[in-house]
C-alpha cells in the first residue's frame, strides 16, 4: 500500500506521507458516539480507538506504535491523493480517493442508532465509486497493547470472532469483499467502479453477548448518525461569519462528551508530545473540573443545554463525593498514580503513561472553576437545588481559607508556588460566590466573609504580584515570568483592568511566536506553543474593548490551523506549523468557542 508517487492530479487532493510510520497529527479526523473516539488519516488508516470507552486500552493504536500498533486500513492498490473532510455541520467524515484509474469516497462513522446510542460499538466504513474503476486494499491489525495482549480468533457458528483479551468482536462486510482472518488480523482486498459500494464494519463489545447486525443496517445508520449529528448542530443559535468554526468546535466538544456518565474529556488520548523527543507526554482522558467547568459554559452558549445539565451534575456528585480534585476518571473515580508503559510512542517521543500527576496535585483553580461554572449555569436562567447551594458554600468556604497557601497552579508544575493565576481564581471564586449568594442561589451565611476575603486576594495580588518593570502581572512574586493565563483575569472580570491591559501587551511582546503563544517564559524549551492560550489572550482583548485586534488575532489563527479537518491538538510547533499533543483537545477548542462568543456579543452591544 504505497503513498510514494501519487499521481498528478492537479492541485487540491494531496498524497498523505508518513514519517517513520507516523502521519502528521493534522492528518487525522476524529469519530465518536459518545463513548468512545477514532482518529482515521487522510490515507485511510485508524490509527487510534479505545473501545468501549475513551479511557479504555485500545483495540487501534498504531499512532504511538508505527511498527507493531493496530490499524484498520482501507486504501487504494498503488498510487493515490486524497481530501478529506466532515460532512456539512456532522462527525461522520468523508475521504476521497484519487488514483489513475478512477475517484472513490470513504464515508466513515462510529455508529449511533435512531434511539441513540447503541448498546455495542460499531465502526462503519463505507467505500462508494464515482468514476472509473478502483481496486482497494484492507488490512485490519489488532493491538498487542505493547506486547501485554496477544490477539486471537475462534470460531462461533458461522462467525469468526477476534479476541483482544476482555474485547471480543467481528468484522462485517458486503459480500463482494474477499478477506481471510487469522489471529493477528484480517487482509482483504474488492474492487468499486462508479456507482457501486461496499461497507466494512467492525462490531466490538467488552465481555458481553454481541448482536450481528445485517451490512444493510450498518450502511443505514451511518446516514442516521449524519442525520443526528446534524440535527444536533441546527440548535446552535450562533449566527455570523465565523459560524462553520463554532460549529465544528462544538462538535469536536461533543465528541468528548462521555455520555454513560455526563464526564467530559479533556482529550481522547494518550502520550502525545508537547514537543518531539520531549518528556512531556501526559494522558488526558480523564475529566478535569477546569474544562468541565469551561466545557458546560461552551454548551449553554450553543443552547445545548441537557449536555450542560448531564456535565454540571456529574460536576456537582464528584465534588460531594470525593470534594474538590484536579481531575477524576469519565466514571467519577479518583485517578489512578502515573504508570509508565512499553509503548514506543508518537514518533518514538517517550514516555507513554496512563494515570496523571495532577490526581495528587492542589490547584486553586479549581475553586474559580466550580464558580465559574455554577455563575454560568444560573445566568442561564437556570437553578441550583438546596444540596448543591450548601455544597458550594462550604467550597467558598475552603477556598476563603486555603488561598494564602502555595499550588501547583493551572499548569500543573511540580515546583509549588504563589502563582498569581491561582490567587486571581480565588478571587474569582469568592466574587461569584457573593453573586449567588446576592441571587438567592447560596447561604447568606458566610457572604459578607466571603466579600472580604475577596478584596483582600485582590489587594495581595496588587501589591505581590505586579512588576513596573515588566509592566505585567508575574507568573509569581518576584519571579519575573510571564504566565500566558493571566489573559483569563478579563474574562474572570478581575478589577484592575488597565493592569490587565498592559499584561496582555507584555505576553504578546514575550510569549508570541508568529500566531501563537508559549504559556509561560522559557517554555519554548520544552513544548511548542499552546493553542489556547492564543485564543484566551484574543478574547481578553475583545473584553478589554480592543475587538479589532481580537478579531485580527482570530483569522491568524484561523488561517494558521486551516491544514486539517477541523479537529485541533493542543499545541503547535511554530517553526514549522506541525500540531503536538493530544487531540481532540478539549480545550483548545473551548477557547476558540468562547473567543467567537465573546466578538459576537461585543458587536451585538456595539451595535
Amino acid at each position: 500500500m504505497r503513498l510514494n508517487g501519487c499521481p498528478e492530479t492537479g492541485p487540491g487532493p494531496i498524497c498523505p506521507t508518513r514519517n517513520e510510520g507516523y502521519l502528521a497529527l493534522e492528518k487525522y479526523g476524529a469519530l465518536g458516539d459518545g463513548r468512545s473516539v477514532a482518529l482515521s488519516g487522510a490515507d485511510g488508516s485508524i490509527d487510534w480507538w479505545c473501545v468501549p470507552n475513551i479511557d479504555s486500552p485500545p483495540l487501534f493504536d498504531r499512532l504511538i506504535d508505527a511498527i507493531n500498533g493496530g490499524y484498520f486500513v482501507v486504501q487504494p492498490e498503488g498510487e493515490f491523493r486524497t481530501e478529506q473532510h466532515y460532512l456539512p455541520e456532522s462527525n461522520v467524515l468523508k475521504t476521497v480517493f484519487h488514483t489513475c484509474d478512477g475517484e472513490a469516497t470513504l464515508t466513515e462513522s462510529l455508529n449511533s442508532g435512531p434511539a441513540g446510542r447503541l448498546p455495542w460499538a460499531e465502526l462503519a466504513r463505507r467505500i462508494e465509486g464515482v468514476k472509473g474503476s478502483i481496486r482497494f486494499d484492507l488490512k485490519i491489525v489488532f493491538s498487542r497493547r505493547a506486547d501485554t495482549a496477544s490477539p486471537y480468533k475462534s470460531q462461533i457458528g458461522r462467525y469468526t470472532v477476534f479476541h483482544v483479551r476482555d474485547i471480543l468482536g467481528f468484522f462485517l462486510h458486503s459480500s463482494e469483499v474477499c478477506c481471510e482472518q487469522d489471529d493477528a488480523g484480517i487482509t482483504g482486498h474488492f474492487v468499486v467502479n462508479a456507482g457501486d459500494r461496499q461497507v466494512l464494519a467492525l462490531v466490538v463489545g467488552q465481555d458481553e453477548p454481541l448482536v450481528v447486525p445485517p451490512i444493510e443496517d450498518i450502511d443505514a445508520r451511518i446516514d442516521i448518525s449524519d442525520q443526528a449529528w446534524r440535527f444536533w448542530a441546527s440548535a446552535i443559535t450562533y449566527q455570523g461569519s465565523y459560524r462553520n468554526g463554532f460549529v465544528r468546535s462544538a462538535l469536536a466538544l461533543k465528541l468528548l462528551l462521555f455520555s454513560p456518565s455526563g464526564a467530559i474529556a479533556a482529550a481522547a488520548t494518550t502520550s502525545l508530545p508537547e514537543k518531539i523527543g520531549s518528556h512531556k507526554n501526559y494522558d488526558y482522558r480523564f475529566a478535569w473540573i477546569r474544562d468541565a467547568g469551561y466545557t458546560i459554559k461552551a454548551f449553554l452558549a450553543v443552547n445545548a443545554q441537557a449536555e450542560a445539565q448531564a456535565a454540571f451534575a456529574w460536576l456537582l456528585k464528584r465534588l460531594q463525593e470525593h470534594g474538590p480534585l484536579v481531575c477524576y476518571t469519565l466514571n467519577g473515580q479518583k485517578v489512578s498514580a502515573v504508570k509508565e508503559t512499553n509503548w514506543p510512542g508518537y514518533k518514538n517521543s517517550r514516555p507513554v503513561v496512563t494515570g496523571n500527576l495532577a490526581s495528587n496535585q492542589h490547584q486553586h483553580g479549581i475553586y474559580g472553576d466550580i464558580f465559574g461554572t455554577a455563575w454560568r449555569f444560573v445566568e442561564a436562567d437556570n437553578i441550583l437545588d438546596s444540596s448543591s447551594a450548601e455544597l458550594l458554600s462550604h467550597i467558598a468556604d475552603e477556598c476563603a481559607d486555603n488561598w494564602r497557601q502555595k499550588d501547583a497552579g493551572i499548569w500543573e508544575l511540580e515546583d509549588e508556588q504563589h502563582y498569581t493565576f491561582s490567587k486571581i481564581s480565588c478571587w474569582q471564586a469568592l466574587a461569584r460566590a457573593v453573586e449567588l449568594a446576592d441571587k438567592g442561589q447560596l447561604p447568606t451565611t458566610c457572604r459578607d466573609r466571603w466579600m472580604r476575603e475577596r478584596d483582600r486576594i485582590a489587594s495581595w495580588i496588587d501589591e505581590q504580584c505586579w512588576s513596573d518593570e515588566k509592566q505585567s502581572y508575574v507568573m509569581y512574586p518576584g519571579s519575573g515570568k510571564l504566565d500566558a493565563a493571566l489573559a483569563l483575569a478579563a474574562r474572570f472580570r478581575f478589577t484592575n483592568e488597565e493592569r490587565l491591559r498592559q499584561t496582555l501587551i507584555a505576553l504578546d511582546r514575550e510569549l508570541k511566536t508568529g500566531p501563537y503563544h508559549y504559556r509561560y517564559s522559557n517554555a519554548a524549551n520544552e513544548e511548542g506553543c499552546f493553542l489556547a492560550c492564543s485564543f484566551w489572550i484574543a478574547e481578553a482583548w475583545a473584553l478589554l474593548g480592543d475587538v479589532r485586534k481580537a478579531q485580527m488575532a482570530l483569522e491568524e489563527l484561523t488561517l494558521a490551523l486551516q491544514g486539517g479537518v477541523g479537529v485541533w491538538t493542543e499545541m503547535a510547533d511554530p517553526s514549522d506549523g506541525s500540531w503536538l499533543g493530544n487531540m481532540p483537545q478539549g480545550l483548545t477548542h473551548l477557547a476558540h468557542i468562547t473567543l467567537l462568543e465573546t466578538l459576537i456579543l461585543k458587536q451585538k452591544t456595539s451595535s
